[in-house]
């Protein structure tokens, strides 16, 4: 669910509402009042009696309610109580008048929605769109879910489903409702990706050899041994690309497993093959990443390898695309970029997609699109059950590298509260003496990039004047120019920045 929900059924009497609580209280306005107290408030009352007693409705700023609120007229209240000057109030945070029809009644003596709002909006305004929508447009929804299942699980209709998800009668009915709607949500994505099966099962891909001299120099190249977790994953893919089938595969593995190793493999054979291959990674970042381990991976074999960001000069896209496009260039790693409609391969062969959670499914498949189906692999470090993964990704295999390197260091998670945060400093601290580095990542607070920013520019400030003045503390951002994200990286891979501040472009 996107948004909560308030249960505003329960209406208490006046004489028994209690301060400090919020209530909904309902009676007949007996008198208003409007005070100005000054340029910037003003306050609005009205003395609400029911049979119990009598309370008194403030409004802060709402000066259009002189004409709105009338005496005599019936109203509905929720808000805090409280006891001020002897008197029964009620701080108003919603309010509607007594309809005859019970159904008329959105914000109140019903269960609630409460949406999450964007500028200008309200959700008084918010729920009478919804609610009008769903009166007039109900009558031309087509359920999707063929009536033998809807009968077989005693499913409500779909009007039925939509009308109780927002504006359910009680709480058992917005249950059904939300029971009939993630089923119908999760039949569709099984049912898309079961047709999706069918059509690759049909799809003709270009087998490869896998017995290349250029793939046995890469392993002899390599200065480690492969895990076994590695060598059983990469069985897999090679008896996928040796096939007439193009590979489809999920690369599921840890920080540091050794992914890279088994996706530049791919990346190899399609080369070997006499294809190209392309990387596509969700951040500049993280692709410059790839393109500096790759070039250092492949050096020793020769291999034409290009980077394509978004805000590369115009002159070194127009180069790559060219090479692309002509086959010049063997192995392009990027962004988004990759997906532009001006980038052509003379033959793509292999594609990998490393974070694919990151992506959507149209953006894997239009860097498929741009060859005559090459070979697929995405990769995602985040752990995802096998049962759940073939459930989100039942249009790909799954392959799991399931151990790390000999020798790797297990990642050690700890969660901490704010009240330790003088505590997380003192490790810090003694871990940047050791010689050892750290960055503090500040994610987006409501999706808005502005406050992203500013919370992650506010904390480097902080942490440099305040905390760790005597090490280095630099920030690095999506905004930035790339030159200066690549100065950054550069620094702090050299150990010159000690302290990295960052917004989630990091990752």
């Amino acid at each position: 669910d996107v948004y909560k929900r308030q249960d505003r059924s329960n209406v208490v009497p006046i004489g028994q509402t209690s301060s400090g609580k919020r209530q909904v209280i309902q009676g007949q306005v007996l008198l208003v009042n409007q005070l100005k107290i000054s340029k910037k408030l003003s306050v609005f009352k009205a003395a609400i009696r029911d049979n119990s007693g009598v309370i008194y409705a403030v409004w802060y700023n709402q000066s259009y309610l002189n004409k709105l609120v009338k005496k005599g007229k019936e109203l509905v209240v929720s808000g805090k109580v409280e006891l001020k000057f002897n008197q029964k109030q009620i701080k108003v945070e919603d309010f509607e008048f007594l309809s005859g029809d019970e159904k008329d009644n959105l914000h109140l003596r019903r269960i609630v929605p409460c949406y999450p709002l964007t500028e200008g909006l309200s959700q008084r305004m918010l729920r009478r769109i919804i609610k009008t929508n769903l009166e007039e447009k109900s009558f031309y929804l087509i359920d999707s879910l063929p009536s033998e299942i809807r009968k077989r699980y005693s499913f409500i209709s779909l009007p039925e489903a939509l009308n109780n998800i927002h504006f359910p009668e009680d709480f058992s009915r917005q249950k059904e409702a939300r029971r009939r709607l993630v089923f119908e949500e999760l039949f569709l994505l099984q049912s898309a990706l079961a047709l999706k099966r069918e059509e690759h099962k049909k799809e003709s891909g270009i087998p490869f050899s896998t017995d290349r001299e250029l793939t046995s120099s890469f392993f002899h190249y390599l200065p480690y041994s492969l895990t076994l977790s590695q060598k059983k994953v990469i069985r897999e893919i090679l008896e996928d690309m040796r096939s007439f089938r193009p590979m489809n595969r999920l690369l599921q593995g840890d920080v540091g497993s050794g992914k890279t190793v088994v996706a530049t493999l791919v990346l190899l054979t399609a080369i070997a093959n006499g294809c190209q291959a392309a990387l596509m990674a969700p951040t500049e970042i993280l692709a410059q990443q790839h393109w500096l381990n790759l070039r250092q991976l492949l050096a020793p074999l020769n291999i034409k390898v290009a980077l394509l960001v978004s805000d590369l000069p115009p002159g070194d896209k127009k180069e790559i695309r060219t090479g692309l496009k002509k086959g010049g260039i063997q192995l392009v790693i990027g962004t988004h970029a990759l997906i532009q409609k001006e980038i052509d391969f003379n033959e793509l062969g292999a594609v990998v997609i490393d974070e694919q959670h990151r992506f959507g499914v149209m953006q894997r498949l239009s860097l498929r699109s741009k060859g005559k189906s090459p070979h697929v692999l995405v990769m995602t470090a985040t752990p995802i059950p096998r049962t759940l993964a073939l459930t989100s990704y039942g249009d790909l295999d799954l392959s799991i590298i399931d151990e790390l390197p000999p020798g790797r260091k297990p990642v050690i998670t700890r969660w901490t509260s704010g009240s330790k945060r003088r505590e997380l400093y003192r490790f810090i601290r003694e871990e940047l003496k050791a010689g050892r580095q750290a960055y503090f990542v500040y994610p987006l607070i409501e999706e808005s990039e502005e406050l992203d920013l500013k919370s992650a520019q506010e904390a480097a400030d902080h942490l440099q004047k305040d905390i760790f003045a005597d090490f280095r503390v630099c920030l690095l951002h999506g905004r930035m120019r790339r030159e200066e994200k690549e100065r950054i990286m550069d620094s702090f891979r050299e150990k010159k920045i000690h302290i990295l501040v960052s917004t989630t472009v990091i990752e």
